[in-house]
């Protein structure tokens, strides 16, 4: 099982969201502690980390050893800029 660490930045992006997208959100990225390669994770191309999709929005974050680094939370529209 793996830890979950929210760098500040995503918890303020979290807690800016409605509050049902942020449950789903949450929700979510406590699955990844189970399986952090599920079917809704992709490896970025040109940058480090990984990206799980949670309907329009997107979470980026860095697996290492048995820690995820929840990085950045957004509207997939806005969230690689």
């Amino acid at each position: 099982m793996y830890q979950i660490i929210w760098d500040e930045k995503a918890q303020e992006q979290l807690l800016k969201l409605d509050s049902t997208l942020s449950k789903r959100i949450s929700k979510k990225v406590l699955e990844l502690s189970e399986n952090p390669f599920s079917k809704d994770v992709k490896k970025l191309k040109g940058i480090f980390g990984y990206r799980l999709r949670v309907g329009d929005y997107r979470v980026i974050f860095d697996v290492e050893k048995d820690v995820i680094l929840i990085l950045k939370i957004g509207h997939r529209k806005n969230i690689y800029n």
